[in-house]
């Protein structure tokens, strides 16, 4: 983030700390809900697009899911703000990326759970019905947390969506398949990812074990 959006007063600081428990910060989130520092980010998508708009294949704004230290009005913090905020800006990616896949990674949303809000249904809608794809970055075969959340949604929205990106990143290969008592295999990830989710991509953490082998000889 330039430094100006950390010290103009416009900006409110520009970043808040995003925990995991009081004790530590994991890291920073752009407060994306306060107009001014989104008119920056737009305005950065905006000359990205001049240059590159159909040169890439795609672009992801990031994902939705967001756990700053923050109660309701701290900080201009809304829940709904929040949500308003993300939508206005994935409608602005896929208005100047024209040829280019925009996909939104919809996983989790503050404050909202199970779409008790009705955050991630509006999500899906707004995507299918404006040609943006959905994404999230952790495939985990029937993980409870994510069938309250996203996935229920990439399952009902399959073949409606323009694309489909999930990841499978470090912390998700030790993840461990109940059935089995092991990790989850390759062929694992790729039948729930393919078969239930409707997944079109998939980026692999490059420590997975099947990126790790040796090519074979060439001719």
């Amino acid at each position: 983030m330039p430094a100006y959006l950390l010290t103009d007063p416009a900006y409110h600081g520009g970043l808040v700390s995003q925990r995991d428990n009081p004790e530590s910060s994991t890291g920073w989130v752009a407060m994306q809900w306060i107009p001014a520092v989104r008119h920056r980010f737009q305005r950065l998508l905006h000359a990205l697009a001049g240059r590159f708009d159909g040169r890439l294949y795609g672009i992801n704004i990031g994902e939705t899911a967001m756990d700053a230290d923050l109660k309701e009005g701290e900080k201009s913090f809304t829940c709904d703000g929040y949500f308003a905020a993300e939508m206005e800006n994935i409608a602005f990616t896929r208005k100047v990326f024209r040829e280019t896949f925009v996909v939104l990674d919809a996983n989790f949303w503050p404050c909202g759970w199970n779409n008790d809000h009705h955050y991630m249904s509006r999500a899906f809608a707004y995507a299918a019905a404006h040609g943006i794809g959905m994404g999230g970055p952790d495939i985990v075969p029937f993980n409870k947390a994510q069938m309250k959340n996203s996935y229920p949604f990439l399952h009902d929205y399959r073949g409606r969506l323009k694309l489909v990106a999930m990841g499978v990143q470090e912390p998700t290969l030790e993840y461990i398949n109940p059935e089995t008592g092991k990790p989850f295999t390759k062929d694992e990830f790729v039948s729930f990812a393919r078969d239930y989710l409707g997944v079109d991509i998939i980026f692999w953490a490059y420590i997975s074990p099947w990126l790790q082998k040796p090519a074979p000889p060439g001719p």
